[in-house]
């Protein structure tokens, strides 16, 4: 399979094919115009993709909310749980065909077809950054979105149901559907899914299979789904039990000693604790949404050369490898293989961020955020103009509101994510076109040596 090549190997003059931009264009102080021009381009592919994965993404949640009860109900459980797998890849595929897209009206995209470079298929993208996704949205709780999601449908299919069940004396299984798994079932169903996604997360990285990068997210969204049914039972059963151990007692009360007596200490822990979901809102999701859209588009390595490459690593590198015996640098890089694939990407992804600059990174947070905010204002402003002042008309309203802010936002921040990459793919590119025709004049313009005559 032929792998994309990135930013880095399109070091090249100036391709006449391609139109010259003005070099305001270029500037990061332009993100926001950049972003606005992507947007208009393709703002009706971008309604579909959003419109029809929220549809798919709605239509698995009520599916799985009505699976959820009557009889055979440990069946009905797992059966939940695999739907609920299904709307997190719903929500890959639909962020990750936003941004393909896109890929069109980019300037960068536009030199490297220039270039030559072929035409990359959206399975292709959709293959090499399904893992890297995966570990984004377990990591950084949109999963927590998607089931208080589900809870909140379960409930309003049938809302009397959980007072019907209270009053009749019976155990409710209103907004239990991911909670309500028994432990030998999760254990069952977490072994069989580690199982395909080691399988398949190896011929990933050996690079076989066509659906075997997506059939590996798969299997780690389950495992970590049906695992956290398991660990949930357990914790649950025993948290007393744990609670009241010697060493967790003793290493609460020293860290209330410590709090106590140490000074400053208390003023320090209290400003990271109000200060890090700042930080973290601001600079490290958008910083992580970002280096999706990198492997999207393409701009990784394909090996540890790449990466290191223009940086004091690359020189010292370059002595071992040559004194490094062929059968050996073979044996490292299959016991390398599967840490390279999956990390070295991310790596070269975070390195070309940093290449652009610290304005451009710091305009593209600014408005991540910025946008963010204005969503949750747009949601508050419709739920006023709406507002008729009966009774739980708000119902009716909600979804529609929700949708048309989330469709906004959502839109603008993928266009605003291919617009980054692509000033800083385009300006690193430029500037190593530059140093290439500057090398290239110098070497045309110094004297050729001559061997003295004896």
């Amino acid at each position: 399979m032929r792998q994309v090549s990135g930013t880095s190997a399109h070091a090249v003059a100036d391709q006449p094919a391609v139109r010259r931009r003005p070099a305001w264009l270029l500037s990061p102080y332009a993100l926001p115009l950049h972003a606005l021009r992507i947007a208009g381009a393709c703002a009706l592919p971008l309604i579909i993709w959003f419109s029809l994965g929220r549809v798919i993404r709605w239509g698995l949640l009520l599916l799985a909310a009505t699976i959820s009860h009557g009889e055979w109900y440990q069946a009905r459980l797992v059966v939940v749980m695999f739907l609920f797998t299904l709307v997190v890849m719903a929500s890959l595929v639909t962020t990750i065909g936003m941004l393909y897209i896109l890929r069109g009206a980019l300037m960068e995209t536009q030199a490297r077809r220039a270039a030559g470079e072929a035409h990359e298929s959206l399975l292709n993208a959709l293959n090499r950054t399904a893992l890297v996704f995966c570990g984004i949205y377990l990591t950084w709780g949109f999963l927590a979105e998607d089931a208080r999601d589900f809870m909140n449908i379960d409930l309003l299919r049938q809302p009397d149901r959980i007072f019907i069940d209270a009053f009749a004396g019976e155990e409710s299984t209103v907004m239990r559907g991911l909670i309500g798994l028994d432990l030998i079932v999760s254990a069952v169903t977490m072994a069989v899914a580690w199982v395909v996604k080691t399988l398949f997360a190896r011929r990933h990285e050996a690079g076989r299979g066509r659906f075997s990068g997506v059939i590996a997210t798969c299997g780690e969204l389950a495992f970590v789904l049906y695992g956290l049914n398991a660990v949930t039972t357990v914790l649950g059963a025993r948290s007393d039990w744990v609670g009241s151990r010697v060493v967790i007692v003793a290493w609460q009360e020293w860290m209330e000693k410590a709090r106590e007596s140490i000074p400053g200490w208390k003023s320090v822990t209290d400003f990271i604790g109000e200060v890090w979901p700042y930080v973290v809102d601001a600079l490290v999701l958008p910083l992580t949404w970002l280096t999706v859209g990198i492997l999207v588009y393409g701009a990784y390595a394909e090996d540890t050369r790449t990466t290191i490459r223009g940086t004091p690593l690359e020189r010292a590198a370059a002595p071992l490898e040559r004194r490094t015996h062929a059968l050996t640098r073979r044996a490292l890089d299959r016991l390398t293989e599967g840490w390279t694939s999956r990390w070295i990407p991310l790596l070269h992804s975070l390195r070309l961020t940093m290449r652009g600059g610290a304005p451009l990174f710091g305009m593209f947070a600014l408005c991540y955020v910025g946008l963010h905010i204005g969503g949750i204002y747009l949601e508050r402003a419709g739920r006023y103009l709406l507002d008729t002042g009966e009774p739980y008309f708000w119902i009716f309203t909600s979804v529609p509101i929700e949708f048309v802010s989330e469709l906004i936002v959502t839109t603008l921040s993928m266009c605003l994510i291919a617009a980054t990459f692509d000033l800083a793919a385009t300006r690193d590119r430029l500037a190593r076109a530059q140093v290439s025709a500057g090398s290239a004049a110098r070497d045309r313009s110094s004297p050729e040596t001559s061997p003295l005559p004896s």
